[in-house]
């Protein structure tokens, strides 16, 4: 509107408004010339640049109206000016108002998500934490692991030791086995299962970094609105910026924006109730594993123990058998000695016999005789003779019985030793080894 009043409205020229009321001054100097012709020469130089009356009257009139139209003309533009100051300045005010509105409504938007990105970056380094937990316990457990393994492998490695027939695969070897096998297979499961944790932390962090990174932009984007939603008309560190109102290179909508935000809190929850799935899934494993390990455990201390009582028994049966044929040892040496003893007893009977059998063989002529005291006297020395060969194979079974005795006697103590070799393997070394089994609270990685 200043611009429009300062601007110069063209000069207007009365005289040439004048002129092209009025005939050229020639004419009329001509026709005076003529009509006053008389007047002379000496005054032609003060009438040929002067108006005539009418020409001024003419000329003021001019004037007038065009002062008229000029006071018109800016009176109109000056209403018309007042009114579209006010108008300007109603939607100018108007235009601020929304805008400052919006903000308003644009901050509570930002602030809204800037507080779920943060309730669920919380939550997420809440669930981390507890998942950091049971990554410990897994750990701890898998550590644990290998007391078992080892107390299994040792007592398979001492039960090789054992000697002759004991060296037996047993129900304790079996179990034994069994137990190994298992603790492989926990170990397995626990590494599995670790690995498991791990991914999820990592995936816990990796999508709490993005909410962290969403949320500072939220944070940054909500000062820079608040701020803005601060600026007014008196103001002072206001400035123009003309370039200000071109639309940036790959700017979102508020559609996307919400889209954005939503899709990162949604993956947030995905991994929220991922890792609580794991995390209830460790604590289950954990307590199996534990189960299985003792029961297991129990399973071979059973075993151990019926086992021991078995070779126990087995050993005492061995030691009374032992008993028993020491003494019938003893009884056979006796025996064998009161043997050689009749043998021996034998001989004199046996001389007496054949002395009167060679004597009477020296009787002369008809004398020798074979009479009934002859026959009598072979009889002897043949029943002697027999009794002789019964003592003597009686004997020789004795001798054999004895020697027979003698070898299931070093059987048998080679029994008792072997037997007390196992029950200290067993019993002394595994069974004691075993006792320092993890307990189940050890086992489940607390």
């Amino acid at each position: 509107m200043s611009a429009q009043m300062l601007v110069s409205r063209p000069k207007f020229d009365t005289r040439a408004v004048a002129q092209q009321e009025l005939p050229p001054k020639s004419n009329q100097i001509q026709v005076n010339g003529g009509l006053h012709s008389s007047s002379g020469l000496t005054t032609a130089g003060y009438r040929t640049a002067k108006y005539t009356p009418d020409e001024w009257h003419r000329n003021n009139h001019s004037i007038f109206g065009q002062a008229f139209g000029d006071r018109a003309k800016a009176h109109s533009i000056r209403q018309e000016a007042k009114q579209l100051c006010g108008g300007t300045e109603a939607g100018s005010l108007r235009a601020q108002a929304q805008g400052t509105r919006l903000l308003g409504t644009r901050l509570q938007d930002v602030h809204f998500w800037r507080s779920e990105l943060q309730r669920h970056v919380e939550a997420l380094t809440a669930e981390t934490e507890l998942l950091l937990g049971q990554k410990r316990r897994l750990e701890r457990a898998r550590d644990s692991a290998e007391i078992p393994l080892a107390i299994a492998t040792d007592n398979l490695a001492c039960r090789e030791r054992r000697l002759g027939p004991d060296l037996v695969k047993d129900g304790v070897e079996v179990e034994l086995l069994r137990e190994v096998e298992l603790i492989r297979s926990v170990q397995e499961l626990l590494k599995r299962t670790l690995d498991q944790a791990i991914d999820q932390i990592r995936a816990n962090r990796d999508v709490k970094q993005t909410l962290e990174l969403d949320w500072s932009d939220k944070h940054e984007a909500y000062t820079m609105d608040d701020q803005c939603g601060r600026y007014n008309n008196l103001s002072t560190d206001t400035q123009f910026h003309f370039n200000s109102t071109k639309f940036q290179e790959s700017v979102s909508t508020h559609e996307s924006w919400t889209k954005f935000t939503r899709d990162n809190i949604t993956l947030s929850e995905r991994e929220e109730r991922a890792s609580l799935d794991l995390r209830a899934l460790i604590d289950q494993v954990l307590q199996d594993t534990a189960e299985d390990l003792r029961t297991q455990c129990a399973a071979v201390d059973r075993a151990f123990s019926q086992r021991c009582d078995d070779m126990n028994e087995a050993k005492v049966r061995l030691e009374q058998h032992l008993n028993q044929v020491l003494e019938q040892i003893g009884s056979q040496e006796r025996n064998i000695a009161a043997l050689e003893r009749a043998i021996r007893d034998k001989e004199a009977p046996m001389k007496a016999a054949q002395t009167r059998l060679y004597q009477r063989s020296y009787r002369p002529n008809m004398e020798l005789c074979q009479d009934t005291a002859q026959f009598r006297l072979v009889n002897e020395v043949g029943e002697i003779t027999e009794s002789i060969e019964a003592l003597k194979k009686k004997l020789e079974e004795g001798r054999q019985s004895l020697r027979d005795m003698e070898d299931t006697r070093m059987t048998l103590q080679k029994e008792i030793g072997y037997k007390t070799n196992s029950l200290f393997i067993d019993r002394d070394k595994c069974t004691t080894h075993r006792t320092s089994y993890p307990t189940i609270i050890r086992l489940t990685g607390y």
